[in-house]
């Protein structure tokens, strides 16, 4: 029996650290190879060991495939490929190519450089590591080996996200990572054919949550915004990845929220506006690289104008986190876990006037989740404690996809069974039990380490003949998508496919000549009467009852209705019993059983 097993060695009932490793039809892949920002032990990385304890990772795996360039799917890949061993293929779109080198190398200097660990990847390795990526188109499908294929959709989320399908012979899963349903300002929402995989692995980080419209939240953002700088005080929006930070900086650049003239740079901009540089500045610069994967509105306008081209925002410099009066400042990373974003925080921390801003999920044991889950004295590192007065406030310009656009997902894919991983466990059981019961689809949701066992039925693909679609299209009836359709044809097997033709064309394609294959049934009947006296009173009664149909008797003595041939015969034995041979082919299967059924009756009397 086919089978699709999964096992996640990150992201499973947990957020971060994302890793998930899939065998298919013997073939086996890992999916994304991340770090966990709430962790700065040997637990950040996934656990290598699990595929195997001897041996470079190569001899297990077929390929790897990263579908984004965020560092919890991407953050342990120089590890996983240079330090561990893995010398296969990588594979992951072109921003992300672009892209993902240069969040490893910022990770990797905050974790050696500044923080001064050891047994870590170097710069070198990020650049031999990155030298084993191969590049996909979207919607293009790549041949990783004569039987494994892979084929990425647009997942909408950050520049470059996909959606991945893992084909092999008729199995086939599909792979979301992280992906946004709703188009926002920047990018355009995820998409997906009706594929229906075996298997839709999901991400489901907000997996109870339903969003209000993005101009509400863009609203409820330049307020708090607004009546900060008002009252003197500084704001710090913690924009995790880049995402959300497009997402929060766009309308407050712009200034296009009616009443908050004074962010408009056309009203004399009186309050300065940052953001943090390195990242983010290499960052807007690979938006406008690459074009082509930004939303409608922004490809159209392009020529024209820069959507990604702010005149009156400046880059940001550490002194001035010191300056008198109010500012806003976009720093990075999101969960204020490590660089600008942190150290900002620590100098506004202790001023109730200030305000940070978090746009994003966190991960458990990062600093934006502590203070967002309400704690207000923080240990810091030197066991320095750091009591935190500035207001905090958590608004969703998160890039994923909410519990109904998961949902929505599911629906368009149609899958026949759904993991769940990238979220928390209790909110994954939720829609665990929203997608059983609405949608009627098998759902899991494993924890790291465990092993998801899914039996797949072998299906095997047939091609249905032009002629034959057009003979049954004639027949005035319609097909539907969703109910199953009953076709009568001749199966053909020609290099390995099958094709279902009109039997009229297999005999063509083949030179044959055609056989005809009758079905007999015996009817006994109580007759004194001659074999031919009695196969007269078959074709009288059949006459009679028969008003639509062709009935016949012929010089032989025989009957027939249609196709259907009626002899009668007298058995040596009982000459006074009756065997009526009743045959007809397969096209006259009805007919042939309702005379059958009509004859067992027995013939009405004859006068006397």
């Amino acid at each position: 029996m086919p089978e699709i097993r999964v096992t996640p060695l990150g992201a499973g009932q947990d957020v971060g650290r994302s890793c998930i490793l899939v065998s298919i039809a013997g073939k086996n892949v890992m999916l994304d190879c991340g770090m966990h920002m709430g962790f700065n032990d040997d637990r950040r990385f996934p656990d290598f060991s699990y595929i195997t304890q001897n041996g470079r990772l190569t001899d297990f795996l077929d390929c790897v495939i990263i579908s984004h360039f965020h560092l919890d799917h991407c953050g342990a890949l120089p590890y996983f490929s240079e330090m561990v061993g893995y010398d296969g293929p990588i594979y992951m779109t072109h921003p992300t190519q672009a892209i993902c080198p240069i969040l490893l190398e910022d990770y990797r200097k905050i974790a050696v450089d500044k923080k001064g660990e050891a047994n870590f990847f170097t710069s070198q390795m990020i650049k031999d590591c990155m030298k084993k990526v191969v590049a996909v188109h979207l919607h293009q499908t790549v041949q990783v080996d004569d039987e494994l294929e892979i084929k990425a959709y647009y997942a909408g989320h950050v520049l470059g996200a996909a959606m991945f399908q893992i084909k092999v012979g008729s199995e086939s899963v599909v792979y979301t990572g992280d992906y946004n349903m709703t188009p926002d300002r920047h990018l355009g929402a995820a998409w997906i054919d009706k594929c229906r995989p075996n298997l839709l692995i999901t991400e489901s980080t907000y997996a109870t949550t339903i969003r209000d419209s993005k101009r509400c939240r863009e609203r409820d953002f330049l307020k708090k915004v607004h009546e900060t700088v008002e009252r003197g005080g500084k704001v710090a929006a913690a924009g995790l990845g880049r995402g959300p930070f497009w997402e929060a900086w766009l309308p407050l650049a712009w200034g296009r929220v009616v009443g908050v003239t004074w962010l408009s740079p056309r009203m004399n901009l009186k309050v300065p506006i940052y953001f943090s540089t390195g990242l983010t500045e290499k960052a807007n610069h690979y938006y406008k690289l690459f074009i082509p994967w930004t939303n409608q509105k922004i490809r159209k306008t392009f020529v024209q104008r820069n959507m990604f081209e702010f005149k009156h925002i400046k880059a940001f410099d550490r002194a001035f986190a010191d300056n008198p009066g109010p500012m806003v400042v976009f720093a990075t990373p999101g969960m204020l876990h490590a660089g600008q974003s942190l150290q900002i925080f620590r100098k506004w921390a202790g001023n109730e006037k200030n305000m940070v801003i978090m746009p994003g999920y966190c991960v458990q044991g990062t600093v934006g989740h502590k203070i967002l889950s309400g704690q207000r004295k923080l240990e810091m590192e030197g066991r320095q404690v750091l009591e935190v007065k500035m207001q905090v406030e958590y608004m969703s310009f998160s890039a994923h996809a909410d519990a109904k656009g998961i949902m929505q997902l599911v629906g368009q894919a149609e899958p026949e069974s759904v993991l769940l991983v990238h979220g928390e466990a209790k909110k994954m059981e939720f829609l665990k039990q929203k997608i059983e019961q609405e949608l009627r689809v098998s759902c899991y949701m494993p924890a790291n380490g465990e092993t998801v066992t899914l039996p797949t039925s072998l299906s095997i693909p047939v091609g249905i003949s032009l002629g034959l679609l057009k003979r049954e299209m004639a027949q005035g009836l319609l097909p539907e998508a969703k109910k199953p359709r009953l076709l009568h044809g001749t199966l053909i097997m020609k290099d390995s496919n099958f094709r279902l033709v009109s039997s009229e064309q297999a005999l063509k394609e083949l030179g044959l000549a055609e056989h005809q294959l009758r079905f007999t049934c015996r009817v006994h009947l109580h007759d004194t009467r001659k074999e031919q006296e009695t196969a007269l009173r078959v074709y009288s009664h059949l006459k009679s009852i028969l008003k639509d149909h062709c009935v016949q008797h012929l010089p032989d003595g025989s009957v027939t209705v249609e196709s259907i041939l009626i002899q009668a015969a007298a058995p040596s034995e009982d000459p006074g019993t009756k065997v009526l041979l009743v045959s007809w082919t397969y096209q006259d299967e009805e007919l042939g059983s309702f005379l059958t059924s009509l004859l067992k009756k027995g013939l009405p009397q004859a006068p006397s």
